[in-house]
């Protein structure tokens, strides 16, 4: 324990010595970040506090869980999630499909994404960005200090390219032991979302970005057209209004083509 407890102390400050790592967002990215954000707000905030309502009334516990993540640098900071399990639930760090501490609702939330909405606020107080690789939980940064040296010279997101191409690795930890996930994830999946990554650190602009956005917005109805394939009915949602998503579509759209001219050769 002690060896690794050095380990993570060595590697992190290793990551936070890296020359590569500016102390803040490049202007150009916080502004786009922030229109964006202020221009979706209206639809996201109602859904929002519905979820909050519904959280507070499905189970008892916090309505939000606070994550302890690695962000930019490899300094510390606390990911915003809606909660989805019981508040007494123990087991691996990792959930998956069908996993047996999420309550009916929070099933519901992971399945569709929902459960990050609460990370707008990182995006406004410039923890995350909303395009950027996903930040890691601590024990598997230090697994690969090489890689997130490079990883972690940019913001993480509250979306990333890695996150939609393994979108489905719920289903493929649901098929480990619980107490085999974190290995099948650290040797299995997360060498190819690292590859993944690197290759968004290398090559990111706000093209790329407008793209992995749109690609964001259309997964929950992938994930639905697979479950409908699959012969799984999709779970019953509340009624919304059909104008207001494509609204919020039409207005992203709209403002990344416009802001796509601020494109600065400042890094993200």
């Amino acid at each position: 324990m002690a060896r690794r407890t050095k380990l993570t102390m060595d590697t992190l400050a290793r990551l936070r010595r890296s020359r590569k790592v500016a102390d803040r967002i490049s202007r150009p990215a916080r502004m786009l970040d922030l229109i964006i954000v202020v221009l979706v707000l209206p639809f996201v905030l109602p859904i929002a506090v519905a979820l909050t309502a519904a959280v507070f009334l499905d189970s008892p516990g916090p309505v939000v869980y606070r994550s302890q993540r690695v962000g930019r640098g490899g300094r510390g900071f606390e990911m915003l999630k809606f909660r989805t399990m019981r508040r007494d639930a123990e087991g691996p760090p990792l959930s998956a499909a069908g996993d047996e501490r999420y309550t009916p609702l929070g099933r519901r939330l992971a399945i569709s994404r929902l459960d990050e909405l609460p990370q707008i606020w990182n995006v406004l107080k410039g923890d995350m960005r909303l395009v950027g690789p996903r930040p890691e939980l601590e024990g598997f940064v230090v697994e690969y200090p090489d890689e997130y040296e490079q990883i972690l010279s940019v913001p993480p997101g509250l979306t990333g390219p890695a996150q939609v191409e393994y979108a489905w690795e719920g289903h493929t930890l649901a098929l480990a032991q619980a107490v085999d996930r974190a290995r099948v994830y650290r040797e299995s999946i997360l060498p190819y979302k690292l590859a993944i990554d690197l290759e968004y650190v290398r090559r990111h602009s706000v093209r790329g970005d407008i793209a992995i956005l749109l690609r964001t917005a259309i997964l929950p109805f992938r994930q639905a057209l697979h479950r409908l394939m699959a012969g799984h009915p999709a779970p019953a949602r509340p009624a919304v209004p059909r104008r207001l998503p494509a609204v919020a579509l039409a207005s992203l759209v709209l403002a990344l083509a416009a802001l796509y001219a601020i494109e600065a050769s400042a890094p993200f």
